[in-house]
């Protein structure tokens, strides 16, 4: 049986750690191990929680707020598994999604990647609304969320986690590395994951500012503008598809423009009404 390195970088989610190290430690499949790092946690109960964990399956180490791609990349170099799952210290995962990843990688050589359906919890619940995988997609912009299952080999080959896109999106500049080795990716059919919404986060912080945004993604162009020009006639089919539905849906926008104005305005009148007939 092949054992699995769960890796899971943490810092100040004391909060949370529990549940998802419950989440890791409930697996129906059972040749496991739990890496986490606590990446310079100054939370008193996070420290607390890490520092007397006790668990045959679980090693804890300490870095000095090194983020979250370092961290990963740290805890790989200390996991024993031939295969890697990245878990944020916030998330969780379904007991039977290591047991369908493992399947998946057994049984294809060249499968790269695997992941799953995925929910929100938190601050935001339901179906997290991304499209199913295609390598079309993958050119544009990131489908694959950080955790989901590689193989260790390919991380060797890779490198590791770019360290130096700070301000997110290292998955994504990931994902393209395994893209560039000529692997598959298996989107399982099922909800395995769940992710969690908090009203400030990393990537909250990254989507709020356009200039960050424009440049992290010129710099995952340029780290794999090979790979790119490769596949130039399927990017640009891609990014023009995506040009004309961005167009398609602004239309649908202005035309239900005064729609929306005149049910605002019907609002406004319902709760002038009420309050005079409160009054």
């Amino acid at each position: 049986m092949c054992k699995v390195s769960v890796i899971m970088p943490c810092f100040n989610d004391g909060e949370y750690i529990k549940e998802s190290i419950d989440s890791v430690l409930n697996q129906t499949y059972e040749e496991v191990e739990l890496i986490i790092i606590n990446d310079g946690s100054t939370d008193v109960l996070t420290n607390n929680i890490l520092n007397n964990l006790s668990h045959p399956k679980i090693r804890v180490f300490k870095t000095s707020n090194i983020g979250p791609s370092a961290a990963r990349n740290f805890g790989i170099s200390k996991s024993t598994g031939k295969y890697i799952l990245p878990v944020d210290a916030d998330d969780l995962i379904h007991s039977f999604y290591i047991e369908e990843c493992v399947k998946q990688l057994n049984s294809n050589d060249n499968v790269g990647i695997v992941y799953c359906y995925a929910e929100l919890f938190g601050e935001q619940a339901g179906r997290w609304d991304l499209p199913e995988y295609s390598f079309e997609k993958m050119l544009l912009d990131n489908i694959i969320f950080v955790t989901s299952m590689f193989r260790k080999k390919d991380w060797e080959i890779i490198g590791g986690f770019n360290e130096n896109l700070v301000h997110g999106m290292e998955d994504y500049d990931f994902w393209l590395s395994i893209l560039e080795l000529e692997r598959e990716v298996v989107q399982l059919k099922e909800v395995y994951f769940y992710y969690r919404i908090k009203k400030i986060s990393r990537t909250t912080k990254f989507s709020d500012d356009s200039k960050i945004v424009k440049d992290t993604y010129k710099t995952l162009y340029l780290n794999h503008s090979a790979f790119y020009q490769k596949y130039s006639n399927e990017y640009a089919i891609a990014l023009r598809d995506a040009l004309i539905e961005q167009i398609y849906i602004n239309k649908k926008l202005a035309d239900l423009g005064p729609i929306l104005n005149k049910v605002k305005r019907m609002g406004k009148v319902k709760r002038l009404i009420k309050k005079i007939l409160i009054r």
